[in-house]
């Protein structure tokens, strides 16, 4: 990325092309049907920002019930055309369903209420996912929330709340039990660490090598985390997957609902905590590069490992390790997003390959060992 590049472009995303009329008809037909009543949609508009992963609709239904009306607002999840460039190669929303239902019977965490699940593709096209539409707001990706908005307006103290409910969340879902009974889904031969990694292997292949562009910084990581791996990774347990605040709505400083559960994974508790770490530091390095001062004192490691220590009784291990391999897994994805905006004519081709990585800066460090975190 260049000096003059403004990082909230950078990040831009082609939205979905989905007719949002006809997918209201199509919705109140298929609601009518799931609740044996005519049903009204309306309001259905997308997010003016959100993740990467999936489209996302909201609307509002009503339809007659017990001598009354039932109304409600809701939300749809589902899986991007492949028209639209997608930066991840598949889409289990049946595995998340699985997961968001499993961790809402096993935990207090505040899962979106689930109402249906659709594997029929013939609906609109791609399976879908229908929650209830919990009030909140979570930190800003696009822009990032290091730059403007209601956290960085927010006092230190304040900041400090949504750090630690970030963290009370982590810790709470590692702390739910039986879970290769409760999430069969994610299971599956050699350790859940390894399964991760190779996966991860994968989807470089299908996101960058398959359309030409091999990016020597992430064959290095790639190296880099094969030579340093864990002699002892300690238990597994479930992950959340996108552990960030940037998926959690509050209202004030607390809590409303935990979203996105489709990296959920088995594995050790480190690779949860250092997603969360990494995430933050890549926007903040964001601000430090424009020199602007960011969120120095949000999520800083230290704290994260000490109130994730408190909280769980777990001793934090191998995190380097995590950070990098974190730091890896999110090249990949904006190395793709990278592609897609070439694709799209929003970008060019970088002149060196490894600037297809927007924290190649960050990356460099974490290998070389200098990265500095104050």
């Amino acid at each position: 990325m260049s000096e003059d590049q403004d990082p909230a472009a950078q990040m831009s995303l082609t939205v979905s092309e989905r007719d949002l009329d006809e997918l209201a008809g199509k919705l109140a037909r298929w609601l009518t049907g799931k609740v044996g009543a005519e049903v009204t949609v309306s309001d259905l508009s997308k997010p003016s920002s959100g993740g990467m992963s999936s489209t996302t609709i909201l609307f509002d239904a009503e339809w007659p019930a017990d001598g009354g009306t039932e109304r409600g607002s809701f939300v749809i999840r589902m899986a991007p055309e492949d028209s639209s460039f997608p930066v991840f190669e598949s889409y289990d929303l049946a595995m998340q369903f699985q997961v968001m239902a499993g961790v809402a019977e096993a935990s207090e965490i505040a899962v979106p209420p689930l109402r249906w699940l659709e594997l029929d593709d013939s609906v609109f096209g791609s399976p879908f996912i229908v929650m209830e539409r919990v009030e909140g707001r979570a930190p800003s990706d696009n822009p990032p929330y290091v730059f403007f908005g209601w956290l960085f307006d927010a006092t230190v103290a304040e900041r400090a709340l949504v750090a630690d409910a970030t963290v009370e969340v982590i810790a709470q879902v590692h702390a739910i039990d039986n879970v290769a009974e409760r999430f069969p889904l994610l299971d599956g031969a050699d350790t859940g660490l390894r399964r991760h990694f190779d996966a991860q292997r994968a989807w470089y292949k299908w996101a960058l090598t398959d359309h030409g562009v091999e990016v020597p910084l992430i064959e290095r990581t790639f190296d880099w985390l094969e030579t340093h791996w864990p002699a002892d990774p300690g238990p597994e347990v479930l992950n959340w997957g996108d552990a960030r605040p940037g998926n959690i709505l509050f209202e004030g400083f607390t809590p409303t609902a935990v979203l996105d559960w489709e990296m959920a994974t088995f594995a050790p508790r480190e690779l949860d905590l250092g997603w969360t770490i990494f995430i933050h530091r890549f926007f903040q390095d964001i601000a430090t590069r424009f020199d602007q001062p960011g969120l120095p004192d949000f999520l800083r490691r230290d704290a994260v490992v000490a109130k994730y220590e408190k909280l769980s009784g777990h001793s934090v291990r191998n995190l380097d390790f995590y950070v990098v391999y974190a730091a890896l897994r999110h090249a990949i994805v904006m190395a793709r997003i990278k592609c897609r905006m070439i694709h799209f004519g929003e970008d060019t081709v970088p002149a060196e390959l490894d600037d297809y990585v927007m924290h190649r800066l960050t990356l460099e460090a974490l290998l070389d060992g200098t990265y500095e975190w104050d």
